[in-house]
């Protein structure tokens, strides 16, 4: 029985990414690099920028299975979890939460009438902002793009990435789906490169194709 156990312990270790965020009291996911702040989103930025990083506000709610889906898929995997903890200073906030949030206006609110004031939707949904922010403006207005809802690793980590290289201040730049689209085609360039490389040549009769013209 005791083995019978111990394997299942085993089994359920293995389940779980190791990545995997634990469930905080308030009953939303906590990942490593989730900052814990005062919320007041203007010494967030300063303290962000005084790290090197960008800031973003993730905002999740207790039982939304797409905020689970993202900490148990998406957000643990090795390159995405290292490339926010080296690039990214994020806050939670709480959909429905009562926690009081500075806005970037100055205006002292809770979380869930931060929510409603800056039009959250959907959870999650990940907030970007750039470097700086002007005093008279909210969050959602300064925001340089935003992530509302479950995304697969690449989608994720090419907005990670599009933001961190501030292609959205490129003039006639790609804008996040044309970017989304050539980096999906380089991955499958690369990906049938590394088959060619790997597989081994066994040269027969089928093997050879006759060559296009010109070429």
């Amino acid at each position: 029985m005791k083995r019978i156990l111990i394997l299942c312990g085993t089994l359920l270790a293995l389940a779980i990414p190791a990545g995997a965020a634990n469930v905080g009291d308030d009953g939303l996911h906590k990942a490593s690099w989730m900052r814990e702040t005062f919320l007041d989103l203007r010494e967030d930025l300063a303290e962000a920028n005084a790290e090197g990083k960008r800031m973003a506000i993730i905002f999740e709610q207790r039982g939304c299975i797409y905020c689970e889906k993202m900490h148990k898929e998406v957000f643990p995997r090795p390159e995405i979890e290292s490339y926010i903890n080296d690039n990214y200073f994020v806050v939670q906030l709480n959909l429905h939460g009562a926690l009081e949030v500075t806005d970037f206006d100055g205006e002292v609110l809770s979380e869930r009438q931060a929510a409603r004031k800056w039009g959250m939707l959907f959870t999650p949904t990940m907030i970007f902002l750039p470097q700086e922010v002007p005093d008279d403006v909210a969050a959602a207005q300064a925001s340089v793009a935003m992530m509302p809802g479950a995304f697969g690793a690449q989608t994720t980590l090419d907005m990670l990435t599009w933001v961190v290289e501030k292609r959205y201040e490129i003039e006639d730049g790609e804008d996040f789906q044309r970017y989304h689209a050539r980096r999906i085609s380089e991955r499958e360039s690369e990906k049938k490169t590394m088959i060619w490389i790997n597989v081994p040549l066994k040269l027969t009769q089928v093997d050879f194709f006759p060559c296009a013209a010109g070429l």
